[in-house]
C-alpha cells in the first residue's frame, strides 16, 4: 500500500524579476525531475503545485532549492506549505470581506520557518506598510500609498527580523492560487 499523497504549494522568492528568470515550463521539467511530476504552475510568479508522500519538509525544500539553483544558476529560496495550510493561512488572514481601498493593498508573506510574535510590531517608517498578523509561518501585511508613493519592499527587513526567508501574494492572489492548486 503507497503512502496518502500530501497537495503541496511552492512559493518561490524573486523570480521572474530583473536577470533572474524562470519559464515554467522549465520549473515544471526540475520538479518532475525530483519525482514530484506532474507538477504544475500558476502565472509566472512562481507558484508551483505538486503532490508526494512520506517526504521530510525541510529535506524535500532543500532538494528543491539545490536543484533549482542549478538548473537556473542562482539561488531561490522557497517557502513549501501543504495546500491545506495555504488555505488555512488564507482563512485566518485578518483583512476580513472588505476589498481594500484604492490606496491599499492586502499581503500574505509566506517564510520557510515559523514567525515569532515577539519580533511584532514590524512597520514602515512612513506608515506605508505594516504587519497586522502572524499565523504559523506567515505574516499579514497591509500597505497603503502614502504622498503619492507605493510601500517600499519591506520582504528584506522582515527576513532578517524574523530569521526566515520569505516571498509576498497579494491575498486576492492567493485565493486564486488556491483554486488553482485544488484543480490538481
Amino acid at each position: 500500500m503507497s503512502a496518502e499523497q500530501i497537495p503541496y504549494v511552492a512559493f518561490l522568492r524573486a523570480v521572474n524579476v530583473g536577470r533572474r528568470k524562470v519559464e515554467m515550463a522549465r520549473l515544471r521539467a526540475e520538479l518532475d525531475g525530483l519525482g514530484l511530476g506532474p507538477a504544475r504552475t500558476y502565472i509566472a510568479s512562481g507558484n508551483a503545485f505538486f503532490a508526494t508522500a512520506g517526504k521530510d519538509r525541510a529535506k524535500l525544500r532543500a532538494e528543491i532549492e539545490q536543484r533549482l539553483e542549478q538548473a537556473f544558476g542562482f539561488a531561490i529560496p522557497t517557502a513549501l506549505y501543504t495546500l491545506a495550510e495555504v488555505e488555512e493561512a488564507y482563512a485566518a488572514a485578518p483583512f476580513g470581506a472588505k476589498p481594500p481601498e484604492a490606496h491599499e493593498r492586502f499581503s500574505l508573506l509566506f517564510t520557510t520557518g515559523p514567525l515569532d510574535p515577539q519580533v511584532l510590531p514590524q512597520a514602515g517608517k512612513r506608515g506605508d506598510w505594516e504587519v497586522v498578523g502572524l499565523h504559523g509561518a506567515t505574516a499579514y501585511l497591509h500597505y497603503r500609498v502614502v504622498d503619492g508613493k507605493g510601500p517600499a519592499n519591506p520582504v528584506p527587513l522582515l527576513e532578517k527580523a524574523f530569521g526566515v526567508q520569505g516571498t509576498g501574494r497579494f491575498h486576492h492572489t492567493v485565493e486564486k492560487i488556491i483554486a488553482s492548486a485544488r484543480k490538481g
